[in-house]
């Protein structure tokens, strides 16, 4: 994989300038990373559609994206990330509810495949006078903006892009590796298998508060692509979030609701009429138009210069089937990151978290009786919650080059008692300009 991404890497980084430091109407920036995880044999007594293959596996991904952004009029960002990905995740990013890659996708390839992620528009309307710098970034323009202000967000991105952000657990390509740690673990946001939907935001951002709110495009089938634009099932959502000082410390807190609104089915009625028929459950034939919610909290805290600690607790309707996400029900999650200043390596990371992943009674059993859901499905269920813990090093090679080391332990993957535990290490190349 390495020799055709690295020479893309080569020749874009020839094309374009580094960051600006004086404020941009347009700008172009490049991200590379390859994620390898491996995991040795464990356990299986039993294996199902969706189970987490026992045998010995290792499996890489790799993605490379551009962000192609201009200013088309005053406070306006337009934003293309063409990308480039190739290979799967482990067991083909099945068999555990809380996935060990937040770069591993549900669909993958052996051969390079070119997709576009995101194609959006954001405007930035001042409320006050008082500005604040913005640096260059990825998906952001170098200049300033009114630090009150109402920003619009419309096109085709990530519902993560703007809600249940974190400081210190919400990027795998720079933090932690695993879905239920880097987003909240319920939150089962509206997205493409890769991660991405048509939708429109809003945020009001005023002093110490920002208020956000938006409907975001589900695919017509649980799971699947989204495909054309309609809003026929949707979902909304919205979040508050409190920046405040504790101890004179700057932290973060946000709370968000979100309602799906699509044809799902209910846990209940699959296994009722499995029981019926004499056959598996199978939620696909129970579906009918319905809504699904849930609650999600989510803090950050500077605990001292260089180190911070997150929590994010959330929880869904668990009567009905997972419709984008993954299968959690509730979830809590805490960790920590720390600077390596300590220890004379300024940009080094270390980080450590751990959670736990919950199912409903009504999915236990949907799932016992040998039901397949998006991520899990071993074909039978002896029912345990879902711990992982997750430690890594990310070690700065240079200021735009990190290769990070990563360690997960999981017991009861997919929330079985009969598999695992299983150990999942992980490497990570990541390159940025």
């Amino acid at each position: 994989m390495y020799p055709r991404f690295g020479l893309a890497c080569a020749l874009l980084a020839l094309a374009a300038n580094a960051a600006a430091e004086e404020p941009e109407d347009a700008a172009l920036h490049l991200q590379f990373t390859n994620v390898a995880q491996k995991h040795a044999a464990f356990p299986s007594p039993y294996e199902g559609t969706n189970s987490l293959r026992a045998r010995e596996r290792t499996e890489e991904t790799s993605d490379l994206t551009v962000y192609a952004g201009w200013r088309p009029w005053q406070g306006a960002e337009l934003w293309v990330n063409p990308e480039i990905d190739q290979g799967f995740g482990l067991s083909n990013t099945v068999g555990v509810a809380g996935f060990p890659s937040g770069e591993a996708y549900k669909i993958g390839a052996n051969q390079p495949y070119l997709r576009i992620p995101r194609v959006f528009l954001r405007q930035v309307i001042a409320l006050g006078n008082e500005a604040e710098p913005v640096e260059a970034g990825a998906n952001q323009l170098a200049g300033s903006r009114a630090k009150d202000n109402i920003t619009i967000t419309v096109g085709k991105f990530s519902v993560g892009d703007i809600f249940d952000a974190n400081e210190y657990a919400h990027d795998p390509r720079g933090d932690f590796f695993n879905w239920s740690i880097i987003d909240s673990g319920a939150f089962d946001y509206a997205a493409d298998p890769w991660g991405y939907t048509n939708g429109a935001a809003a945020e009001w951002n005023r002093g110490a508060w920002s208020v956000r709110g938006g409907v975001f495009q589900m695919s017509r089938v649980p799971n699947n692509k989204v495909t054309g634009i309609h809003f026929a099932q949707f979902m909304a959502v919205a979040e508050i979030e409190r920046r405040y000082e504790f101890a004179g410390h700057a932290g973060k807190a946000r709370l968000l609701v979100f309602d799906n609104h699509a044809r799902m089915g209910s846990y209940v009625d699959a296994t009722a009429l499995a029981a019926a028929t004499g056959t598996t459950p199978d939620i696909a034939l129970v579906r009918r138009k319905q809504s699904r919610g849930g609650v999600a909290l989510n803090v950050e805290q500077e605990v001292a210069p260089g180190i911070g600690a997150f929590v994010r607790a959330s929880r869904n309707d668990g009567s009905k089937e997972a419709y984008e996400f993954t299968e959690i029900n509730r979830s809590i999650a805490a960790g920590v990151s720390v600077k390596g200043e300590r220890w004379g390596r300024a940009e080094d990371e270390v980080g450590l978290a751990a959670v736990r992943n919950q199912l409903s009674a009504q999915a236990r059993t949907y799932f016992a009786a040998g039901g397949i859901g998006i991520l899990i499905g071993d074909g039978a269920l002896r029912y345990g919650d879902e711990d992982i813990a997750e430690a890594y090093y990310s070690i700065a090679v240079r200021k735009q080059l990190s290769i990070t080391i990563d360690a997960q332990r999981i017991v009861h993957p997919a929330y079985n008692r009969d598999r695992g535990p299983v150990t999942i290490w992980g490497a990570r190349t990541h390159f940025e300009f």
